[in-house]
């Protein structure tokens, strides 16, 4: 993907315009998947166990089910799910219950398969079975300590790979999909790094700068929220005589030349860069990514990207063309 975007730029270099100003953000591109609880995913575990996995089996060799009380937490569950108020109380017995529930599956299917020496045993069962008992151990240590953190969490047993990137918005504090760290260019947008886990996107500061001299060669302005204002990135900034919209530290005051700058700056990074992430999400299908492995999801949000950068480009070139045909 950094190749294809490289060669790219380097294809509409001469149509970029402002190639010294680096504008720099993150955000998340979220996929398509339920909101996850604790409660969801126990009861998804339970059921890929109980429902899918052990009387196929069974009846493929015919062998006698195991005996469990799967039916009556099934009932219990969907009463608890269309409970408006899901009191403590009632989501700490749910998740007694299934946890027990799931230990019981976890070792019956287990039996089943070292009797049957895991005939017909796929890959796909085989991951999913793995990442079945992680999610095991991580509830059962998150319910006998629930004020420890839950390090590398699973919130879903079908994406094993997605973790929960905590993003501090008021209506969405928590997100779930691919943080991607973006640099733009005179409107254009590069994929600069892309993780499933959360990172700081204050220390992709230097990287990006050295990436856009790659690119451009030269870079006189950078524009980035607070976030990058670190002391570290404000020594770089200045050994390298980049101009940023960085709020100035201690009493004295900027003059009216860097000022305006400053504002301008800002004002590029808040309209051009924002815009550009609710313009993908809305106009470019990235607003719930819905592939079903982390290889096409990275796919699907690059595309995405590259996409809108080919619709402005189109766009300029159409523009110019309509002004030569006017003069």
């Amino acid at each position: 993907m950094q190749a294809v975007q490289k060669v790219l730029i380097s294809a509409w270099k001469n149509e970029i315009p402002d190639k010294n100003v680096l504008l720099m953000d993150a955000t998340c591109y979220e996929v398509h998947m339920r909101f996850p609880t604790d409660t969801k995913i126990l009861w998804e575990s339970c059921q890929w166990i109980w429902e899918k996995q052990i009387p196929a089996l069974c009846q493929l060799h015919g062998l006698r089910q195991p005996r469990s009380k799967y039916q009556d937490q099934k009932k219990k569950t969907n009463v608890y799910s269309k409970q408006r108020k899901k009191t403590f109380r009632k989501t700490k017995s749910r998740k007694n219950a299934l946890l027990k529930l799931l230990l019981k599956g976890i070792d019956a299917y287990q039996n089943l398969l070292n009797q049957l020496k895991a005939s017909g045993f796929t890959d796909k069962d085989a991951a999913t079975f793995k990442t079945i008992k992680m999610v095991y151990q991580q509830q059962y240590h998150h319910f006998q300590y629930p004020k420890v953190k839950i390090k590398e969490r699973i919130v879903s047993i079908y994406k094993p790979y997605i973790r929960p990137i905590v993003r501090g918005k008021e209506n969405k504090p928590v997100e779930f999909g691919l943080k991607v760290h973006k640099i733009q260019v005179g409107g254009i947008s590069i994929l600069e790094h892309v993780s499933y886990k959360a990172f700081n996107e204050c220390k992709r500061l230097k990287i990006s700068i050295l990436k856009h001299k790659n690119l451009f060669e030269t870079c006189s302005h950078l524009a980035g929220d607070a976030i990058y204002a670190t002391n570290e990135n404000r020594k770089f900034a200045t050994k390298e005589h980049i101009t940023t919209n960085f709020v100035r530290k201690g009493r004295g005051k900027d003059d009216k030349p860097t000022k305006k700058i400053k504002a301008l700056l800002n004002k590029d990074r808040s309209t051009r860069l924002e815009g550009s992430f609710g313009n993908e999400k809305e106009q470019y299908l990235l607003r719930k990514i819905k592939a079903r492995n982390p290889e096409t999801e990275m796919v699907w949000l690059f595309f995405g990207v590259l996409t809108a950068n080919c619709v402005l480009i189109a766009k300029r070139r159409r523009r110019q063309q309509e002004l030569k045909n006017a003069a």
